[in-house]
This record gives structure tokens, sequence and C-alpha cells, in this order.
């Protein structure tokens, strides 16, 4: 039994892998030799394929800079790109349940080996693929593969029953973030000439401007989360030392990136009115869950804060070098922010109306 199912696992693991490495390594290869490299080296492209292809699982790399090898450090990942490896795995886990004939005793084994070798195999991608300038950091892959891994697998094969909690604060954040995105589509186009001089100056050709075109898609759930960092009141940061919020404005220099132009020229007091929106959002949570019970809106609104919380860790990062060592959000301020207003709305809607009936 354990070796019919390793065998199926690890056959299946092998397929997810080029499903997403693969077109990688064609467009890396393709960009070599468009442009060529330093070295000559036919290893650059498939080092590169592989950087990539862990980037999309969101693991950080070590940099030494040249022509001093400075330190710098790459942890703010295009949130975007998660889709990629996660509908991968996805097939993958299909594919392994249907050939294990979905016998349920064996797909939890499945699914556990599944992840465990997929993760393993990231790891052995970021210790042969480092160099002296790129190293991917191979001891957090656990941290990073496993959970995506595991999460994405066990939507597969089965009907997933959802606890009311986590269905009720997944729906706040979705409606938090979709006039997050509403907002900053709108912001794009207030700025679209500030955005095309941005792209003009980096003059990234045929091949660069489409490449350009796609890491700024997969960069807009960075871009969404900053976007509900900034009408929260916490902000966000685009480099060292500075903060870009309602109330405060320091901003020292920014990358030639198009998703830039977007940024507000100063303090808005106005955005604060965001404020509003989401402890409005925390009072629509309360209605929704006091009907069943307030044990429910306890749990829906622990649910939210760690959630929220995990969305302001994985919106914030470095940015190679020293002065870009702090981009995004800050998670606690995020927390603190987006948290902190569910719940002072949800204890308005709670208590308001027992105040009213006194």
């Amino acid at each position: 039994m354990f070796g019919r199912v390793l065998g199926v696992t690890l056959t299946q693991v092998l397929r997810s892998i080029a499903l997403l490495l693969l077109p990688t390594s064609f467009i890396a290869l393709f960009a070599w030799a468009t442009a060529g490299s330093a070295t000559g080296n036919t290893g650059d492209p498939l080092r590169a394929a592989l950087w990539i292809w862990l980037s999309a699982h969101q693991l950080p790399f070590s940099l030494a800079l040249p022509p001093v090898n400075a330190a710098g450090y790459l942890s703010y990942l295009p949130l975007g790109a998660l889709v990629f490896p996660i509908l991968a795995i996805r097939n993958g886990i299909a594919r392994t349940i249907g050939r294990l004939d979905h016998d349920t005793s064996l797909i939890p084994l499945a699914r556990t080996m599944f992840a465990v070798i997929y993760s393993a195999i990231g790891a052995l991608f970021a210790i042969f693929s480092s160099t002296s300038a790129v190293k991917p950091v191979w001891y957090l892959a656990p941290l990073f593969f496993l959970p995506l891994t595991l999460v994405s697998g066990a939507t597969v094969g089965r009907r997933l029953i959802f606890g009311q909690a986590i269905l009720y604060s997944s729906r706040i954040i979705a409606f938090l973030l979709g006039i997050s995105s509403i907002i900053f589509g709108i912001n794009i186009f207030a700025h679209l000439s500030t955005v095309k001089n941005l792209t003009t100056v980096l003059e990234p050709g045929l091949l660069g401007g489409s490449l350009l075109l796609l890491l700024n898609i997969l960069y807009l759930p960075n871009a969404v989360v900053a976007t509900l960092g900034y009408f929260s009141g916490a902000g966000f940061a685009v480099g060292s030392g500075s903060m870009i919020s309602p109330w405060s404005f320091h901003l020292n220099s920014i990358p030639a990136f198009p998703l830039l132009g977007a940024l507000p020229s100063g303090t808005f007091h106005f955005a604060l009115l965001g404020i509003v929106i989401v402890i409005l959002s925390g009072a629509l949570l309360a209605v929704w869950t006091v009907a069943l019970n307030t044990k429910i809106l306890m749990q829906s609104l622990t649910a939210s804060v760690l959630i929220i919380a995990l969305i302001g860790y994985a919106g914030s990062g470095a940015l190679i070098t020293d002065a870009m060592s702090a981009v995004g959000v800050s998670p606690w301020k995020f927390t603190l922010s987006v948290g902190g207003e569910l719940i002072i709305g949800a204890l308005l809607a709670l208590y308001i109306p027992r105040i009213g009936k006194r």
C-alpha cells in the first residue's frame, strides 16, 4: 500500500512541478537568448527558471549585490504568482486521487506525502540553484511550501465544509479587499500619465515590456493590500524610513515601477473616511453572526484578525537593497488597524441597540 501511494504521489509531484517549471524555463531561455548574459553560461537561464519557480512560492532570497557584493534581501514577492503553483498543486492532487481510485483510506496519506515530497524538492532546488550572488533561503522552504501545498491539496477531492466563523470572516476580508481593488483601479486611471512616464523611463522594449506588464499584473494583489493599509490608517512603506498614510507622508525615492505611479503625492486626510468603511464592515460581520450566537461572532472576529495578520505578513518585505528594506504594509500596524476597526464596528453593532432599548 505504502509503495503504491509513494509511486503515484512522486509521479504527480514531478508532473506538478513540470507544469510550471517548463514554461518558466522557456521564458528564461528566450530572454537569455535575446538579451544574453555577462558570462555566456547556458546554466544561467536554468537557474533563473528555478529562481522564478521558487519566488512564485514566496521563498525569500539572500543577495550579494555587485560590484562590491553589498548585502541585499528579496522577500517582497508578487502575491499574484501564487495562483500558478496553487493550480499546479491542485491538479497534481486531483490526479493522485484519481490514480488511487478515490480510495478514502489512502487519500490522507497521499496528501501528506505529496506535501512533504513537494517541499523537499523545493528545498533541493533552492540549494542547487544558489550562486555567490543569489541564494534562495533554502531552510525556510518548509515554512512556505508545506502550508501552501497542504491547504491547496485540502480543497481537492472532497467538498470542504468551512466553519461558519471562517466563512463569515473570509467574506468580510474579501469585501474589504474588493473595495480596495476598485479604489486602486480608479487611482491608476487617475494617474495614467505618471504610470506611462515610469514605463517610458525603463525603455523595456517589446520582450521586456511584455515581461514588465506580467510582473505588474502579478504585483497587483500587493498593491491592493497596501491600498487597504492606507485607507485603514496604518499606511505603507516604499523604502526604508518612508511612510505613506493619510496623515503622514515621507517618501525619499521610488523604483521606476509603473504601479508606483498611483502613489499619493502628499497627505490626504479625507482618506481617513476609509476607517469608517472598515468599522461598518465589522458591524456587518456582527449583523451576520449575532443572529446565530455571540460565540460565532467572537470566533469570526478571531479568524478575521488571523487572516489579516497573514495578509499583512504576505504584503510586506524587502526589495533587494537597503534603501528598499521596508516595502508594503507593516504587519503589526496593518493587523492592529484593520483588526481593531473590525472589532470596534462589531462591538458598536452589538451594544448600541442594547443602549437604545434602555
